[in-house]
């Protein structure tokens, strides 16, 4: 059998009433009441009323809820309160059986812990809370790229195996490529420096891999990075680039996503703009008045960022870190260097994005590499594009999926990844 859609539920009008069409979506609820019955029938844009009647209903037979079928009916006009329209069903085809009961209940009056639902993460997207989220995922994915392109950013795309510790950290997964050792990449950071020699401006949106053995609501082991590198721009320039994209996002979606946020029970609130810029030093006076002991130096802790976020709830830039703590690729203040051009941002205690000016001089960076006792010659490949001209540039990574947990309020982004990976998740 063929099926033919003709319209998604949302598309139903006044204009088609008394006009047959097709829909097709999954069966949420079915009551029978003698001669009649009623289908609540959903698809991804909406949700109907069907109504049964005379030998359709008689030979309609056992049907479980969350079924996938296929209805032809005539639209009509409806008392029930809670649908614009009904269809008076023709036809009634059953495409795809559901078996009961089901392991989670999509509709939600049976609830589920976030494991279970992670386990049948695909049934889980009838929730509707749950597609909500990433419908509003979705908004916010064309919002980045929006503005990105109307800054004259241009997207890329780089490798994800990669054949050396790039960045020189230690949590990489690494894996057999061909007889040679490799690695997933933990970000684009030599790439999108490089890239900015011919495009300027790129940034690219995509999944990166740490091996943090990390168990957090806000860690995993693989993640959605937004990621950009400018050149001719120093990180107070690129740090507006950030700010603005956040706001577009909150606004974007405040404006175009009503429904979203209805059915996940959480009004989007755009923040105050501009963002407060709290130094490292002025955390370090914070933190000791506070009575904690810190000196210059120190990494801050996560105590030590929701003392700093009480301080300073919402979205601030936490700027000018010592060099000490940053990676071999930051660029020093001229008029400090034992400071960084250098900045995160954060929302509250949680860190979202990590950026600063880079280093554009190669025998700069071959002896600030040494500094950091890594070996110039793991990053030949990396340094010899530096020979060709580099120019002046700045750049940062934000986490989508911690941007998406501050959008809609919640403080687990396994809730936000379709199939989030962690130490103790690697399936489904």
């Amino acid at each position: 059998m063929v099926f033919v859609k003709t319209h998604d539920i949302s598309e139903l009008t006044s204009e088609l009433i008394g006009k047959e069409v097709v829909l097709g979506g999954w069966i949420e609820d079915l009551r029978k009441l003698g001669k009649m019955s009623f289908i609540t029938l959903r698809d991804v844009s909406g949700i109907s009323q069907v109504i049964v009647k005379g030998e359709l209903n008689d030979n309609l037979g056992e049907i479980n809820r969350q079924s996938v079928v296929s209805v032809k009916g005539i639209v009509q006009e409806t008392k029930a309160r809670d649908f614009a329209f009904e269809i008076k069903a023709e036809e009634i085809d059953v495409l795809g059986k559901a078996i009961h009961p089901l392991p989670v209940d999509p509709i939600g009056r049976v609830e589920s812990n976030i494991d279970t639902r992670l386990n049948h993460r695909a049934l889980d997207m009838r929730n509707q809370k749950t597609a909500s989220i990433f419908k509003l995922r979705h908004h916010v994915l064309q919002s980045l790229r929006k503005t990105l392109a109307e800054k004259k950013f241009i997207e890329i795309t780089t490798p994800k195996i990669i054949g050396s510790a790039s960045e020189g950290g230690a949590n990489l997964f690494s894996l057999e490529y061909f007889g040679k050792k490799a690695y997933l990449a933990q970000s684009p950071q030599l790439y999108k420096e490089q890239m900015t020699i011919g495009l300027e401006r790129v940034f690219e949106i995509s999944n990166f891999y740490r091996a943090e053995n990390s168990h957090t609501g806000r860690h995993l082991s693989e993640f959605t990075s937004i990621d950009i590198e400018a050149a001719f721009m120093d990180y107070n320039d690129v740090m507006d680039v950030l700010e603005s994209l956040v706001m577009d996002v909150y606004k974007f979606t405040a404006e175009n996503c009503k429904k979203e946020q209805e059915v996940i029970g959480h009004t989007i609130e755009v923040p105050k703009s501009p963002f407060e810029k709290v130094t490292y030093n002025q955390c370090i006076d914070e933190l000791k008045s506070a009575g904690e002991k810190i000196e210059f130096g120190d990494d801050l802790l996560d105590s030590h960022l929701r003392i700093i976020g009480d301080n300073h709830p919402g979205f601030f830039f936490l700027t000018d870190w010592p060099m000490k703590l940053k990676p071999f690729y930051i660029r020093e203040k001229d008029e400090d260097p034992e400071l960084s051009r250098s900045f995160d941002l954060q929302y509250g205690y949680l860190e979202l994005s990590s950026g600063g000016t880079r280093l554009h001089n190669p025998e700069m960076l071959k002896a600030r590499l040494k500094e950091q006792d890594l070996d110039p010659a793991q990053f030949t490949d990396h340094l010899k594009a530096f020979d060709w001209g580099m120019p002046p540039h700045s750049g940062w990574g934000m986490g989508l999926d911690r941007l998406m947990t501050t959008l809609i309020g919640i403080d687990n982004v396994r809730e936000v990844v379709l199939y989030p990976r962690d130490p103790d998740r690697l399936s489904p």
